[in-house]
C-alpha cells in the first residue's frame, strides 16, 4: 500500500515522503496512530502543494537573510568599555553588548545568533560571526575602544 508520511518515522522516512508499506502494517498500525495518510491523488496533490509552499517560504527567508548579511558585512560597531592595566577590559564584551551596538546601527539581531568564539577581554578589532540562517553566516567587524 502506498502511504504519505505525516511526520518523520525512524526507519521509514521523513514527513511528506511517499512510501510503500505492507497493507496490514498500514491498516492496523500506521493509519490508526495517525502517522500516515493513504496515498490518494487528492492527498498526494495536497502534500505536493504544502511542500511547494514550504520551499518558497524557506527561499524567501534565505533571501532576506542574505540581504541582511550584506548589510551586516558593510557595517562595523564600536563598543566603548572601561579599561585597566595593559589595555585589559573590566569584565568582557558579551553578545548582549554586540546586540545593543547593532540595534544602535539600526539592525535588529537576536543575541542567540551572535557566535562569540572566545570572550573579548582586550582592546582591538574583532570579527564576530552572526548566523542568520542555516545557510547564511555574516561577519561583523567590532571595534573595542577605551571609555
Amino acid at each position: 500500500m502506498k502511504v504519505i508520511l505525516k511526520q518523520d518515522i525512524k526507519g521509514l522516512g521523513r514527513g511528506g515522503d511517499l512510501i510503500e508499506v505492507k497493507d496490514g502494517y498500514a491498516r492496523n498500525y500506521l493509519i490508526p496512530q495517525g502517522f500516515v495518510a493513504q496515498a490518494t491523488t487528492k492527498n498526494v496533490k495536497s502534500v505536493e502543494h504544502q511542500q511547494a509552499m514550504i520551499a518558497s517560504k524557506i527561499k524567501k527567508e534565505r533571501m532576506t537573510a542574505q540581504e541582511l548579511a550584506e548589510r551586516i558585512a558593510s557595517t562595523s560597531c564600536t563598543i566603548a568599555k572601561r579599561v585597566g592595566e595593559n589595555e585589559r577590559l573590566f569584565g568582557s564584551v558579551t553578545s548582549k553588548d554586540i546586540e545593543e551596538a547593532l540595534r544602535e546601527e539600526g539592525l535588529v539581531i537576536s543575541r542567540k545568533c551572535i557566535d562569540l568564539e572566545d570572550q573579548i577581554k582586550t582592546l582591538g578589532v574583532y570579527e564576530v560571526k552572526i548566523k542568520l540562517h542555516s545557510d547564511v553566516t555574516a561577519t561583523l567587524k567590532v571595534w573595542i575602544v577605551a571609555k
